[in-house]
């Protein structure tokens, strides 16, 4: 079954990339790395059913894996073309999952809402001052009417 497993691996990742690198890891599993797009894809046999365990995930800088970011379970008989397209989802999944060197939609600067808030207050405070002052105004129209009327 691992001899299976391992020849599966070396056509799949003939399949996705160019320059790949397969080798087994300490589990008995299969690990693709994909050195210049930064992942990799493993492959482990589960259970007794002929079960293929595919995971995929990102290549950091200094050169170590990062955990996986996706995984699916196939059939390992299930052919190449079938498992490439399983992996095309998987590798997809992880890039859009915040990877890094990936293009990110950009985030929404964090000094507008303030802006916001600061403009209302603006012109809660210019209310505010016009309503004071109209106040104020008539107050020393009533008071300069009164003046007028009492003979002062």
């Amino acid at each position: 079954m691992l001899a299976h497993l391992t020849d599966t691996a070396r056509q799949l990742a003939a399949v996705l990339w160019q320059r790949h690198t397969v080798y087994r890891d300490r589990a008995g599993g299969v690990v693709i790395r994909g050195e210049h797009v930064q992942r990799w894809i493993s492959l482990s046999v589960t259970g007794t059913r002929g079960e293929v365990l595919i995971r995929a995930g990102r290549i950091l800088d200094g050169g170590t894996s990062a955990p996986a970011r996706a995984e699916t379970v196939l059939r390992l008989d299930s052919g190449t073309a079938e498992m490439a397209a399983a992996c095309r989802r998987l590798l997809a999944d992880t890039a859009l999952s915040g990877a890094p060197g990936t293009p990110r939609a950009p985030r929404p600067e964090r000094h507008r809402p303030r802006a916001r808030a600061g403009k209302a207050r603006i012109a809660l405070w210019a209310v505010l001052v016009t309503v004071t002052s109209a106040a104020v105004l008539a107050a020393l129209v009533a008071y300069s009417a009164y003046s007028a009327a009492s003979g002062r």
